[in-house]
């Protein structure tokens, strides 16, 4: 599994965006956004978002780390969605809370493919609790 990371200063010394990817063994990426995705970095995002779609089958956006999202990186995952079904890659995203409420003005009718977790997305079985007796 191999991790390449790259931090995208924004305008404001204390509004940043950070982005990472991390490699699966089934050509699948998951790259993370933490900070802001706005204006500023919108485009930046969307860059490193395909920058590997030769490589990849399928992508996961893990956007639970922003903590605001404007409509430039609403225009980001539609650009996304387009060239990713140009390039045949199956992809998702998991929203943060900020990302939610402006997927519920801007795509009322999911048209994106929206994922609850990380688990999800990439098809796993979520686990399941144990029951254990109580002893007395």
């Amino acid at each position: 599994m191999s991790i390449s990371e790259i931090t995208i200063p924004k305008t404001s010394p204390r509004r940043t965006a950070h982005f990472a990817t991390r490699w699966l063994p089934s050509s699948t990426a998951i790259v993370t956004a933490h900070g802001e995705l706005d204006a500023a970095n919108a485009d930046e995002f969307f860059s490193y978002a395909a920058s590997h779609s030769g490589r990849m089958t399928q992508l996961v956006l893990d956007l639970t780390g922003v903590d605001f999202f404007g409509t430039s990186g609403f225009s980001a995952l539609h650009s996304l969605n387009v060239r990713c079904a140009a390039d045949g890659i199956e992809w998702t995203l998991v929203p943060s809370p900020a990302v939610n409420r402006l997927l519920h003005i801007c795509d009322p009718e999911s048209a994106l493919p929206v994922q609850p977790t990380i688990e999800v997305a990439l098809g796993e079985a979520p686990r399941l609790l144990q029951l254990v007796a109580e002893s007395r």
